[in-house]
């Protein structure tokens, strides 16, 4: 029994087992010095053969690359008298890639922040437009206290930052708002027409005005900073900076001075008025009132206050320089005595008789004078003197209304003059082309009469005003009108004049038809008869002037002006230059609802002349 028990006991092979181990411990080393030399190998791949493009992935999240805007170029008047200037202010950006839940974090922002509807409005139109990378601005002009609590609460927002930039400020608020304009929050339309380069980080272009007119010169370039940030965005420093090259500041032709004399002269008034100094072509003033503050435009006029400049009846938004058309009444006249004399339809001391009213030969239509009675025996000058319009009549009618298109579009009238603003209207030029191409009718002899005194189809602009009274002025010399006089770079560089256009000459056979034409106006200011004579007396210097009223009714449907409402009363019109003997200054005076040029027009002109005159006639081209 015992034995067979020991033959059932198994005696261990060290041998066997010794040798299994080794070839079990050589698997595993070799298994890991193939897993080693794959390490090693993918080390090296990564080493060698990516290396760039991890540097750069890594310098990516570490380096992130920030636009910086250009300041805007400053606009000053003619003798450094700030217009536009740009103030330091703060404002909030949004990132979209950055932000999880735009609606939480525009809850939680309304916590925080004076948010408006006007304010989501606006920013959830340039959110969807924008690229998820592109910051779009939330709110700009934060407030001391916006700024204070948004620090405190900046951790809980993140992709939402608060950003330094410069906000346009314009110094004189509405004296200057319709020749200087405003600038405005970039939009889509504006997105699609400029350069996205030019523009990153820049949150508002120009709008209208010379903002717009000039966005080229005054935005400037965008610049480039490099800045270091932690693994939750926040920026840490500056590593490096490509500086932003700011845009020009412009000189102006105009002079703060008489700016803000001729807005004053108004009392009141809803009208317009343009200075020119005929012998360089500058503007010296232009006002356009009522007039309103564009400064609420810069960071987003609310929908409230738009809607009560558009309803306002006296329409301060319009621009009534640039875009207002008016028929020229009387202002003419002057104009059509130097086409006659040149067309040798009459003499300057050919003498009519006025007796009141004029009819075509043939016709029963009448066409009366503004004097009851006529005004008796006159000739060129004195027709132009007391503004008769049965002379008037007559010449037009002998000059056809042919040579006279010709003859008056020499002047400028029917085209744009080519100042630099934004929306400069044509007017009409009333002619037989016109009234065919426009109204698909012929033109009727009667038509002709009434373009005599500057109504029916006339429309002009008053840059054309100014201009055709310039070359009167200057006995057919012609400067072409601007506003812009120089740029400068820096604040260290020297204003740089802009060449102007050459002048150019309208020649006449004769060259003393301009001054039948030229005395006439004298005498409107300074004659015995003249429509104006209550302005020229004690004038210390002589004016040339003329008169205009253009009716908005019938004198059968209201033979009383004063009698109307304010918007259907003549338009008062005075043009005029001074010193008559070498003019340094063209003023054209238009007066909405007036009524008469000589009582409403004129006086106003009157008091802005004197303004310049007091200025010590400074103003030089």
């Amino acid at each position: 029994m015992a034995r067979r028990r020991q033959a059932r006991v198994q005696v261990k092979d060290a041998v066997r087992e010794g040798g299994l181990f080794r070839a079990r411990l050589i698997q595993a080393g070799a298994l890991l010095v193939v897993a080693l030399l794959a390490l090693v190998a993918r080390y090296a791949w990564l080493q060698l053969s990516q290396h760039e493009e991890f540097v750069t992935r890594s310098e990516s999240n570490r380096i992130k690359l920030r636009p910086v805007a250009p300041a805007r170029g400053l606009v000053y008047d003619r003798n450094g008298v700030l217009l536009a200037d740009n103030r330091p202010a703060f404002r909030i950006e949004v990132v979209p890639e950055r932000v999880a839940d735009l609606e939480a974090t525009l809850s939680g922002l309304a916590g925080l922040l004076v948010l408006d509807d006007d304010d989501l409005e606006r920013f959830r139109v340039q959110y969807a437009a924008a690229r998820r990378f592109q910051p779009v601005p939330l709110k700009f002009n934060l407030g001391e206290e916006e700024m204070a609590r948004f620090a405190v609460n900046q951790h809980r927002f993140p992709g939402v930052d608060v950003v330094s930039y410069h906000s346009r400020h314009y110094v004189h608020g509405a004296l200057y708002s319709h020749i200087i304009g405003y600038v405005g929050r970039i939009d889509a339309d504006d997105q699609a027409r400029l350069d996205g380069r030019r523009y990153a980080g820049s949150s508002h272009t120009g709008k209208t005005g010379l903002e717009r007119h000039y966005e080229d010169l005054l935005h400037g370039h965008a610049g480039l900073e490099h800045v270091e940030t932690h693994a939750a965005g926040r920026p840490l420093r500056v590593v490096s900076r490509t500086p932003p090259r700011a845009g020009r500041h412009l000189y102006l032709s105009l002079d703060h001075r008489l700016q803000s004399a001729m807005a004053a002269a108004f009392e009141g008034e809803s009208g317009a008025a343009m200075a020119v100094d005929p012998r360089s072509g500058e503007v010296l003033g232009m006002v356009s009132l009522p007039g309103f503050d564009p400064n609420p435009f810069v960071g987003g006029i609310s929908r409230r206050a738009y809607a009560e400049l558009v309803d306002s009846p006296d329409r301060p938004l319009f621009n009534r320089v640039v875009q207002g058309g008016y028929e020229p009444g009387s202002t003419l006249k002057p104009l059509l005595v130097v086409a006659g004399l040149e067309l040798d339809v009459i003499r300057a001391g050919d003498r009519v008789l006025s007796t009141g009213q004029y009819q075509l030969p043939g016709h029963s239509q009448v066409y009366r004078d503004w004097r009851a009675g006529g005004h008796g025996q006159v000739d060129a000058r004195e027709a132009i003197a007391q503004s008769v319009n049965t002379y008037f009549y007559r010449l037009a009618v002998d000059i056809g209304i042919d040579r006279m298109a010709a003859f008056m579009g020499r002047f400028g009238f029917g085209e744009r003059t080519g100042l630099d603003v934004i929306g400069e209207a044509r007017g009409v030029l009333p002619s037989r082309e016109w009234k065919q191409a426009t109204l698909r009718e012929p033109w009727y002899l009667g038509e002709t009469v009434i373009a005599g005194i500057g109504q029916g189809y006339w429309v002009t602009t008053m840059p054309q005003l100014a201009q055709s009274m310039s070359i009167l002025a200057r006995r057919g010399r012609h400067a072409p009108l601007h506003l812009l006089r120089a740029t400068q770079d820096g604040i260290d560089g020297e204003p740089i004049p802009v060449p102007g256009q050459a002048a150019s000459e309208l020649p006449l056979g004769d060259a003393g038809h301009w001054e039948v034409a030229v005395q006439g106006m004298v005498d409107v200011v300074h004659g015995a008869t003249g429509t104006a004579r209550a302005i020229g007396q004690g004038a210390p210097y002589r004016i040339a002037g003329k008169t205009g009223t253009a009716q908005r009714v019938s004198r059968r449907e209201g033979r009383n002006p004063d009698s109307l409402a304010r918007h259907l009363r003549n338009q008062a019109l005075f043009v005029a230059f001074a010193p008559a003997e070498d003019p340094a200054i063209v003023l054209v005076v238009v007066i909405e609802g007036g009524g008469s040029g000589s009582r409403a027009a004129a006086p106003i002109a009157r008091r802005i002349l004197d303004a310049w005159w007091a200025i010590g006639r400074e103003l030089q081209p």
